[in-house]
Formats: C-alpha cells, sequence, structure tokens
C-alpha cells in the first residue's frame, strides 16, 4: 500500500469508527435533559432517575467485559454493527414507553449497545490504523464521543422545547440506524479477518490471565474513579448549579454545553500531545489536576454567576485532554498484559474489561449523586466530582510506573 493510500484508509477507519462511537455517546446523553419531562410523566424523583443511567451503565459494563471476549471470537466489525442495532431498537422502545418498566427497558437495551463499543472500537483502530497515527486516532475517537453527546443534548433540547420527548426516541433511533447503515456499506475496510481472530486461545485460564496484572486493575479503577465524576457532572450539573448560583435551567444546560466543548477542544489538542509527549501519565495526570481545581473553585460558590461556564470549559479543556494520553496509556498497559504484545488477537477481551470500569464509575455516579441531591446534599456534589478527579490522578500516576516506555514516535 503507497502512503497516500495508506493514509487515506487510516483516515475511513478512523471516521467510520469515530460515527459508531458518536452514536453510542449520543445515549448517554439523550435520557438526563430529558427528565425534567419524564419525571413528572412518569411520576418518579432523582433517585428514579439516577437508577434508570445506573440500569444502563451496568448493563453496559458488565456486557462489555464479555463483549471483548466476542471481539476477538467472531471479530470486531460484526459486534460493532450489532451494538448499533441495539441503540436503534432502544429508541424506539423509548419512543412509545408507556411507564417506568418500559424506560427501563429502553436503557437496558441501550446499555446492550452499548457495551461492545470499547473493545470493539480499540481493536479497530489497533488493528487498522498505523501505529504512528494511533494518537490521532485516539483523539478523534474521543472528539467523537463528545459529539455524539451534542447531537443528544441537541436532540433532547430540541424535545425540550417543542417535540416531546417521544420524537427524541425517534430521532435517535433514525441517527442509529444512519450509523449501521455506514458500517455495512464499509464492511471490507473494517473486517479485521475474522478467521484469524476467531483461532485466538480459548481455554479459560489463558484467556483470563491478564487480569493477573496490577497495571490492568489500575486501569479499571482509573475509568471508574474519572467516570463517576463525570456522571455526577453530566447528570445533575443544572440543579446543582442553579442551587449554588441562582441560574436558570437553560443557562445550566448551557453551562454543561460549555464542559463539552471545551472537553472536545482538549481532545483535539490532546491528540497532538500525545504523540509528541512520552510520559503519558503525566499528561493525564496534570490535565486532571488542573480540571479538579477548576472543579473545587466552581464548589467554593465564591465565583460570580458569569464565571460558571468558563470554568465549566475549563473542567472539560482539562478532562479533554488528557483523553488520548490516557488511551495510549492504556494501550501499552494492554500490550505489556497479553501474550504477543501488538501481534496479539486478544485486544478485545483486554479493553473490555478494563473500559468496563468507566460503565461502572458511570453507573454509581449518577446513583449515588442522584441519593446526595435528595437527601439535601446538593453542596457536596462539586467537591465530590473534584475530590474523585485527584484519586483517579493517583490512580493513574501509579499505572504509569507498571507499564513499559512507549514505543511510538512522532511522525
Amino acid at each position: 500500500m503507497t502512503p497516500k493510500a495508506s493514509v487515506r484508509a487510516d483516515a475511513a477507519v478512523i471516521a467510520l469508527v469515530g460515527i459508531a462511537h458518536a452514536t453510542s455517546h449520543l445515549f448517554h446523553l439523550l435520557l438526563p435533559p430529558l427528565f425534567p419531562l419524564l419525571m413528572p410523566d412518569f411520576g418518579f424523583g432523582y433517585t428514579e432517575a439516577g437508577f434508570l443511567m445506573t440500569v444502563f451503565f451496568a448493563i453496559s459494563g458488565v456486557g462489555q467485559a464479555f463483549a471483548g471476549i466476542v471481539v476477538d471470537r467472531y471479530g470486531a466489525r460484526r459486534v460493532l454493527m450489532a451494538g448499533v442495532s441495539l441503540l436503534a431498537a432502544s429508541g424506539i422502545a423509548l419512543s412509545v414507553a408507556v411507564n417506568y418498566s418500559m424506560l427501563l427497558l429502553a436503557v437496558a437495551l441501550a446499555g446492550m449497545g452499548n457495551s461492545v463499543f470499547h473493545p470493539a472500537d480499540f481493536s479497530l483502530l489497533n488493528k487498522k490504523v498505523s501505529p504512528a497515527r494511533l494518537g490521532y486516532a485516539f483523539s478523534v475517537h474521543g472528539l467523537s464521543g463528545n459529539l455524539g453527546w451534542a447531537i443528544g443534548a441537541t436532540i433532547s433540547g430540541m424535545a425540550l422545547a417543542w417535540a416531546g420527548w417521544r420524537v427524541a426516541g425517534v430521532a435517535a433511533a433514525l441517527v442509529a440506524l444512519c450509523s449501521v447503515a455506514a458500517l455495512q456499506m464499509a464492511r471490507s475496510l473494517l473486517d479485521d479477518d475474522v478467521a484469524k481472530v476467531g483461532a485466538g486461545v480459548t481455554a479459560t485460564g489463558t484467556t483470563f490471565a491478564f487480569l493477573g496484572a496490577p497495571a490492568i486493575w489500575l486501569a479499571f479503577t482509573f475509568f471508574l474513579l474519572i467516570t463517576a465524576a463525570f456522571g455526577g457532572l453530566q447528570s445533575f450539573s443544572a440543579p446543582v448549579l442553579g442551587g449554588l448560583y441562582g441560574l436558570s435551567a437553560a443557562a445550566g444546560v448551557a453551562a454543561l454545553t460549555g464542559y463539552l466543548l471545551g472537553s472536545a477542544a482538549g481532545m483535539v489538542v490532546g491528540g497532538f500531545v500525545a504523540v509528541r509527549v512520552h510520559a503519558h501519565d503525566r499528561t493525564v495526570g496534570a490535565a486532571l489536576i488542573a480540571a479538579a481545581i477548576f472543579a473545587s473553585t466552581l464548589a467554593s460558590g465564591l465565583p460570580p454567576a458569569w464565571s460558571v461556564i468558563p470554568l465549566m470549559v475549563g473542567i472539560g479543556i482539562g478532562v479533554g485532554l488528557a483523553g488520548p494520553s490516557r488511551d495510549l496509556l492504556v494501550r501499552r498497559v494492554a500490550t505489556d498484559s497479553i501474550a504477543g504484545g501488538n501481534a496479539s488477537p486478544a485486544f478485545g477481551r483486554v479493553y473490555g474489561f478494563v473500559y468496563s470500569g468507566l460503565d461502572v464509575g458511570l453507573a454509581l455516579g449518577p446513583l449515588a449523586f442522584g441519593a446526595l441531591l435528595d437527601a439535601g446534599g446538593r453542596n457536596g456534589v462539586l467537591p465530590g466530582v473534584a475530590l474523585l478527579q485527584v484519586l483517579a490522578v493517583l490512580t493513574v500516576l501509579t499505572m504509569g510506573r507498571k507499564v513499559s516506555p512507549p514505543p511510538l514516535k512522532a511522525p
């Protein structure tokens, strides 16, 4: 393959995986903005609202560990298409829901669909994209997730304004079906050699041998901590900021949007940083410490109301900047922990387990912070977010000391 053809092929794979990732993140942020409509219609409170998100991420987290094994055996493209199809079914289920139980069904379908993305996405990127471009690939991957959040928030915002929450479910389902169509049309480009993948080691002891590596558990814990913080911020920033600073619901949503835009900008810069600064653990640590400082400042309630959006943007930039370096660090954890390193067919199971920590954090965060809000502890949410970020920094710095030096060089 010529260099130009290689660049085009890499770009196409990155774009297609990014489209799928954006679709999954759309469903992360579809329901929370709709809670003001759903709660009175179905008669539930913040704890029940948090439980919906807990169901989503609990199913996704458990499913993700198993999805990684399925990816290794049957290939990432097929598993990815099945996941996006389940998301489409979830949107349809939401649109026809008539009670809380049907809402639970909708989020359960979405959780099953969401479970496949990290093992399938990262398996495809590691196998199909040139190693020297992986930093940029992970940057685009993270950025596409933020784009998906923005699309989800936009769909929900339109529903809040005039369309109604049933239309939001239909719109989300249509986006997922378009994503399925794109993956189907590009199936030859994304084919990851199923016959070779299926020849991987299947003995139970060998399949899960990577769990003996301490760095694997540190990576899992890191994702649990950082996403528990994000889960609380994403789900309940509007009521928390409204209580602390007297912001309207619209201003609270604008602050969350500022966070997402800041995170997207940080992802873009973080891609260039990741391929040039090889101390990935230190990059992640510095970026998250900055985010924690902004969160602590916001939690104090001392800044003027006009500064809320800039501070939320600052938190987002710190979290986004850490993303690509974080993913390259996890790649080093994966290649250190499986036989054969880069040549191993076992990327799926490693990524599936490690990134299931992300779903566990997103499951526990909304439930814990929702219960805190119902108990009248609104002022404890932002300090809790900052504390979780600091604990995540300590975890990632420890993880960085347990993996081999990065082999990648800037192109």
